[in-house]
């Protein structure tokens, strides 16, 4: 399971995999990526069915299909218990995704306080280290060597290892967020605990490479299991490097000020040749359209302009190669850092007009945005 915290925003017409309907409440999706683990683990188990009971081949791989569904169900219930402990300290949940490395659950806004950062972590490893116990006590009290026997032994393998897997203090595991809450604790700096789990979390990726490779060599991996947790480790790595620079980029939320950063608009009547246009306006400025009474109605697309061969310039007119203000998201003034970067997350685009009121004031390019808050980060140009 993956770490809980908020991930970047989709829109929902373009939010990605196959709609499961609601749980509880909340959306729930499916991954494509699920469908190849389904295949996978419904092939190893079927396989692990026909050498512990007297199964015929369709009946083994529906034994496995139905192992798949109830990890599926696991994955899902962990993640509820991250759902239903945030949404009862306020924070609303947009979406439960189930992934084949596990799921994630996407929140709207990040945990108030260290305290609930902490009890949302927690929440999800409890309902899998409930659920193994569950299934360890059921395979007991069964009898040995029979179908429902193994599949509640296997779920208890893999929900107990799902809850101590995801409580090791790294992030993106759920151990991570409790180690974030801690050090935000102490230090009342949420992006240093972050950075801090971020980094442990590096270090929990490289290890179980390692181990995995020393347990393969020592014959007690498989080669398929070798391959499946080195890309549990890589996606680790990714999800722990992920949230360094989420740090980082938080750090740089205060130095954003809309009024220094947004470019000035330089705007043209309707019709002028682009040529004119370009040779009248400063570098530094957008250029705009205007109408017969100087109301600015729309924005120069600069790689459409940059487009238009030069000695044609002089015969277009700016209008061609422009586009109408009424698509372009506003960003009022006085909107704080963390403010701007949650509204270009919610409204993707490459430029926003920046107001004072009715005003446009200047408009803010999402790559100087991006600028500001990686200076170190190569841009494509």
């Amino acid at each position: 399971m993956e770490d809980t915290a908020q991930r970047p925003r989709d829109r929902p017409d373009r939010r990605p995999g196959i709609s499961l309907g609601r749980v509880l409440g909340f959306p729930v999706y499916l991954n494509a990526s699920v469908l190849l683990l389904a295949v996978l683990v419904t092939v190893v188990y079927g396989e692990f069915v026909r050498g512990q009971l007297d199964v015929a081949a369709p009946a083994r791989y529906a034994v496995g299909l139905g192992f798949v569904v109830c990890l599926l169900g696991s994955v899902l219930l962990h993640e509820l218990g991250h759902a239903l402990t945030a949404r009862r300290h306020g924070i609303g949940v947009r979406a439960i995704t189930l992934e084949m490395l596990g799921g994630y659950t996407e929140m709207d806004r990040d945990a108030p306080t260290p305290k609930v950062d902490l009890l949302v972590s927690l929440a999800g490893p409890a309902v899998s280290l409930g659920l193994g116990v569950v299934a360890a006590v059921a395979a007991l009290l069964l009898p040995d060597r029979t179908l429902v026997d193994q599949l509640a032994f296997q779920l208890a393998v893999a929900n107990l290892l799902v809850a101590l897997f995801n409580s090791l203090p790294g992030l993106p595991l759920d151990g991570g967020r409790a180690l974030r809450a801690g050090v935000w604790a102490v230090t009342r700096d949420r992006h240093a605990g972050t950075e801090a789990a971020g980094w442990v979390g590096r270090a929990v990726a490289a290890g179980t490479a390692a181990l995995v490779v020393l347990l393969t060599v020592a014959g007690a991996l498989s080669p398929f299991g070798l391959i499946f947790m080195l890309l549990v480790s890589f996606t680790l790595w990714q999800g722990a490097s992920q949230s360094i620079r989420v740090a980082r980029i938080g750090r740089r939320f205060p130095l954003i000020d809309l009024a220094a950063l947004a470019r000035p608009v330089f705007a043209v009547p309707s019709g002028t040749p682009l040529a004119e246009a370009q040779r009248r306006g400063p570098d530094t400025a957008v250029l705009g359209v205007a109408d017969s009474v100087g109301r600015l109605v729309a924005l120069v697309d600069r790689t459409a302009a940059a487009a238009v061969p030069l000695e044609r310039r002089p015969w277009v007119a700016v209008d061609a190669v422009a586009r109408g203000i009424d698509g372009v998201h506003r960003i009022p003034v006085g909107l704080g850092g963390e403010q701007v970067v949650r509204t270009v997350q919610e409204h993707p685009g490459a430029q926003y007009l920046v107001t004072r009121g009715e005003d446009v004031i200047g408009v803010l390019n999402v790559a100087d945005l991006a600028q500001l808050l990686e200076p170190n980060r190569k841009m494509n140009p």
